[in-house]
């Protein structure tokens, strides 16, 4: 198990890391097309090169994980990705972290090491058709609900003549992206099933296609909650979302259950809310340490300036994470993007 876990964290650190490498080499680079020359900058670029090599190993590293261990176990622990990125943009880019953000990190750790304790091998269990006819039903009655609510608060804002997005159509948008994000590790890891109950080995490239196009289209809704929604609800509804729906929908089609020892089933449950917690912490903390109380917000400050040597920062840096980067790669065609986040 705490192979299966180390890996998903390799995974997930190539990846967030990756895309990072690969945003800070395209600010000197032209659009991508095909064009020789562009082709050759790009593959000249050294930020951009390792990014790349770093977020193909990362996904590759991830469908290992994923063939290992169950999707419940592997899910909540891939949210820990957003950790490592600020870990890795606070020394590698120089960029101010607030106690918040450290705290976050910290109940990420934690909840990590709750589910490794917690998770148990599990042998490979016979998929229900009629579990995974219920999972479909219940996934396709969630986007009726949430897209009919989307129609009538666009409906009532057209009717207002207010061109703000309401804070609910930026739930619904994140809680889809994290619900499709979520569902493509569960079909990735299905097809690894379905491959040791004897069935063709052409099950695993199907399922990691049709997993790709759950990714993209997870990809889709995100983008248009961020285009015009706030990035701190999208992304948060995103994580939580991402994190549920491989939890239940392990638990549901793929036959896999918590473990039998009460100690162990209580490390894994309270993993899991640390770890939602922790990223939930990571994307909001600019919001919170702003509506922290004068008084605490100073003492926190302080405290930050003398626990982790904050001065050494001559200025606050924009800070430009993977909001989905609680999302990971199920697949070696993960479309997740980056958006930007200031940091207070």
């Amino acid at each position: 198990m705490w192979q299966s876990i180390v890996l998903t964290l390799a995974a997930t650190a190539g990846n967030n890391i990756g895309k990072v490498l690969q945003k800070k080499g395209t600010v000197i680079l032209p659009p991508l097309s095909f064009k020789f020359k562009v082709i050759r900058a790009y593959a000249a670029n050294k930020a951009w090169l390792i990014g790349f090599f770093m977020d193909i190993s990362g996904a590759m590293l991830m469908l290992r994980a994923l063939s290992q261990a169950p999707v419940s176990v592997i899910q909540p622990v891939s949210g820990c990705g957003l950790a490592i990125l600020s870990v890795f943009s606070h020394f590698y880019l120089k960029e101010v972290m607030n106690v918040i953000d450290w705290i976050g990190i910290t109940l990420a750790g934690i909840g990590t090491i709750g589910v490794g304790a917690g998770g148990e091998e599990q042998e490979s269990s016979s998929i229900s058709f009629i579990q995974l006819l219920w999972l479909a039903f219940i996934i396709s009655i969630s986007f009726v609900v949430l897209n009919g609510w989307l129609r009538i608060c666009r409906h009532q804002r057209r009717e207002q003549e207010t061109m703000e997005y309401e804070v609910v159509e930026e739930i619904i948008y994140g809680l889809e992206s994290g619900i499709l994000f979520g569902l493509a590790s569960v079909i990735s890891k299905m097809g690894f099933i379905f491959l040791e109950q004897g069935f063709s080995a052409m099950v695993i490239p199907t399922c990691l296609l049709i997993s790709t196009c759950c990714s993209a289209t997870g990809f889709y809704y995100q983008t248009r909650g961020l285009k015009h929604g706030r990035a701190i609800v999208v992304s948060t509804c995103a994580a939580v979302a991402s994190i549920v729906t491989g939890v239940f929908a392990g638990m549901l089609a793929l036959g896999e259950r918590l473990p039998s020892a009460p100690a162990a089933r209580f490390a894994l449950l309270l993993g899991w809310v640390l770890i939602m917690i922790g990223v939930i912490l990571l994307v909001s903390s600019t919001r919170l340490l702003r509506h922290l109380p004068r008084s605490l917000k100073s003492f926190l400050k302080g405290g930050a300036n003398q626990s982790f040597n904050l001065s050494r920062s001559a200025s606050i840096r924009v800070k430009e994470p993977n909001p989905s980067a609680v999302i990971q790669a199920a697949t070696l065609h993960h479309l997740i993007s980056s958006s930007a986040k200031e940091k207070a």
